[in-house]
């Protein structure tokens, strides 16, 4: 399997951002005040998160990137902005005034995680409106649309966004969230892992019973194809063929942000001219690499490339 040119490679990434911050240090004590470790921060990371991070990995594999978001009037708006410059993507990160920029917390002691705060709110109609007239100006400049959707309102409109997007022929791919999928109509592939699936069609049996249940999903849909994400067990194309590839990771050590990195390299791939089979074992390849790492982490060409070697 041979990786292909990325350099032209033009995506459009659209949803909810988050910053992920991160507080490394050591807990060696009990705390007198409650029965909780005492962590003593010894430095700091941030990384972009969501959207945020789709972009990133997108970026990493070598494609022309755009992101269009909506962030608060803060200084975590402000940091997501200066990181995803120094990835490379091109950003429009709209803001709002009432809105505060969603922040994933994270507090780990000796490579664990101790503990995660989450500071979020909902963004109001009147920016998402904003940043739809934008969406509709560059569809025409990017090969590819991906809307990854974390539930944090960013994509109040994701259903005129397919219609758009479909309308100038682009492929759309979303990464789900909740039990409404059909507010994904039109799309072309839909990344749902197993809970997610499982919370839209139920549990399935077996595998004869989980392909039935995606064929109905994908019919009533409209979707081209259907990629199922499942941890150890891989990932399975759900197309007018099917396709499974097992799971690469030789240690798993952080699954966080693997659907990003697969959702990511799968539009990169397909916007490169791979098939979607081809793509989606790229994708699987790339998931093995970053689930071998600490929090959201992206696969780069190169880092690809050895995988496959």
């Amino acid at each position: 399997m041979e990786l292909p040119m990325t350099s032209n490679a033009r995506v459009l990434v659209v949803g909810d951002v988050m910053l992920d911050r991160y507080w490394f240090g050591d807990a060696a004590r009990i705390s007198p005040e409650a029965p909780v470790p005492v962590v003593k921060v010894e430095r700091t990371e941030e990384r972009p998160g969501g959207a945020a991070n789709v972009a990133r990995n997108a970026a990493a594999l070598g494609a022309r990137t755009s992101l269009l978001s909506v962030v608060g009037a803060d200084e975590a708006g402000q940091a997501l902005l200066r990181l995803m410059e120094k990835e490379g993507v091109d950003s429009s990160l709209h803001t709002d005034e009432h809105l505060s920029t969603t922040i994933k917390l994270r507090v780990l002691a000796r490579q664990q995680q101790m503990l995660r705060v989450d500071f979020e709110n909902q963004p109001t109609h009147e920016v998402l409106r904003t940043k739809l007239s934008e969406y509709e100006r560059r569809l025409p400049d990017c090969d590819i649309v991906i809307l990854s959707d974390y539930g944090k309102g960013g994509l109040t409109h994701i259903g005129e966004m397919i219609r758009m997007a479909r309308a100038h022929n682009k492929p759309v791919l979303v990464d789900p969230k909740g039990d409404d999928y059909a507010r994904y109509a039109g799309a072309t592939i839909l990344t749902p892992n197993r809970a997610e699936l499982r919370e839209v069609v139920g549990r399935w049996e077996n595998e004869a019973d989980l392909q039935q249940r995606v064929q109905t999903l994908r019919e009533k849909l409209g979707l081209q194809a259907l990629l199922l994400t499942r941890s150890e067990e891989g990932m399975t194309l759900f197309a007018d063929t099917n396709s499974h590839e097992p799971a690469q990771a030789r240690e798993v050590f952080d699954v966080s942000g693997a659907g990003d990195t697969v959702i990511a390299t799968l539009a990169v791939m397909l916007a490169s001219g791979s098939s979607m089979e081809q793509a989606m074992r790229l994708a699987n390849r790339a998931a093995g690499v970053v689930v071998g790492k600490l929090g959201t982490a992206v696969c780069n060409r190169e880092e690809l490339a050895r995988a496959l070697a």
